[in-house]
C-alpha cells in the first residue's frame, strides 16, 4: 500500500521549519502500521533534514557549519543567475539532502527522542517549497 501527500512550506529565507507534525499527520491518515516514510523536496536550493529538535541552538550551528561548507558569493562559483545565495544553495542541497526516509511502526514515524524533521532553507529570501511525502507500507 502506498499514500501521498504534498505539503506547501512558506520559507521566511534561510533556516530551518519544522514539518515533524505535518509529516506525522500524513503518515496518521495513511494507515500504515508497519513501513517507511519517505520525505523529498521537489527544489534544489533546500534540504529536508533529521536533526535535533530540543536546543534551537543546533539548527544555528548548522547555518554556521553550512557557511563554512558553501559560502555564499564566492568569486569561483560561475552560477550566480539569482544572486550571491544562488550556487551556495545548490551545494547546501548537495551536502544536507533533499528526501529522508524513517521507519514507521504501530501507526508513527520511530523517531528518537530529540528528532524532527525540518526543512532547510538554503536562500536568503523567501520561498514556497513543495515537499512530498509518501508512505509505504
Amino acid at each position: 500500500m502506498a499514500y501521498q501527500q504534498t505539503l506547501d512550506v512558506h520559507s521566511r529565507g534561510r533556516g530551518t521549519i519544522e514539518i515533524t507534525d505535518e509529516v506525522a499527520r500524513i503518515v496518521r491518515a495513511a494507515g500504515v502500521a508497519i513501513g517507511l516514510v519517505n520525505v523529498f523536496v521537489q527544489h534544489t536550493s533546500c534540504s529536508v533534514v533529521l536533526t535535533e529538535n530540543a536546543d534551537p541552538s543546533v539548527r544555528r550551528d548548522l547555518e554556521t557549519l553550512a557557511a563554512r561548507w558553501a559560502p555564499d558569493g564566492d568569486p569561483a562559483y560561475h552560477h550566480d543567475n539569482e544572486g550571491d545565495d544562488d550556487m551556495a544553495a545548490h551545494g547546501r542541497n548537495i551536502i544536507a539532502g533533499s528526501s529522508l526516509t524513517v521507519p514507521v511502526g504501530n501507526g508513527e514515524m520511530r523517531l528518537g527522542t530529540w528528532q524532527g524533521i525540518y526543512l532547510w532553507e538554503h536562500r536568503t529570501i523567501s520561498h514556497r517549497r513543495r515537499v512530498v511525502v509518501t508512505v509505504i507500507g
